[in-house]
């Protein structure tokens, strides 16, 4: 028989994890924060993170987590086989399927997600850089890119948001008030 896992424990899992991996709610707000502030002159620190808890909730995201940091992991411990474990260990330019993997999460959030997401992985900024560039040691193929798609889910979410805010005003504007 297999044994069903609550959301509740998966999500706890996925948050576990980014923690173990350095990576805190607050690193990918300030990102996402950077990215939509252009946008948004009203948009708090706080507004992003709780984006960003938002998105950590979605099983698509959390799955794509677990995936990736396990297979980060097991490539720090030699435990993939040749030749996969030279190609993840050094994070070969050629091999995509740490975008792609990231790329599949950000598709529930559309294409400001996808285009932001595409910046990330270009521009590394933030947390994202210091995971490329292995500043705090270990193999991290998959989770620079696990943490732009996060990142790029959030900072769609928002935009969406603020787009339903602006309408809402809008219509608001035209409700006659001396019933």
């Amino acid at each position: 028989m297999t044994k069903r896992v609550h959301s509740r424990d998966v999500q706890e899992a996925t948050k576990n994890l980014l923690e173990e991996r350095g990576v805190t709610v607050l690193d990918i707000a300030e990102i996402v924060y950077e990215m939509q502030m252009p946008f948004n002159g009203g948009l708090t620190l706080e507004d992003c993170i709780f984006s960003v808890e938002r998105v950590l909730r979605k099983r698509e995201i959390q799955h794509a987590i677990l995936v990736g940091i396990e297979l980060d992991r097991l490539a720090e411990r030699g435990q993939l086989s040749e030749p996969l474990q030279s190609i993840v260990e050094s994070d070969e330019g050629l091999f995509g399927i740490d975008e792609t993997i990231g790329l599949g999460a950000v598709l529930t959030y559309g294409s400001i997600a996808v285009t932001t997401y595409g910046y990330l992985d270009k521009n590394k900024i933030g947390i994202i850089k210091k995971l490329d560039t292995k500043g705090g040691g270990g193999v991290h193929t998959f989770l620079d890119d696990l943490v732009a798609s996060i990142c790029a889910c959030a900072a769609s979410r928002i935009a969406h948001q603020m787009r339903d805010i602006e309408e809402v005003e809008e219509e608001m504007a035209f409700v006659d008030i001396d019933l």
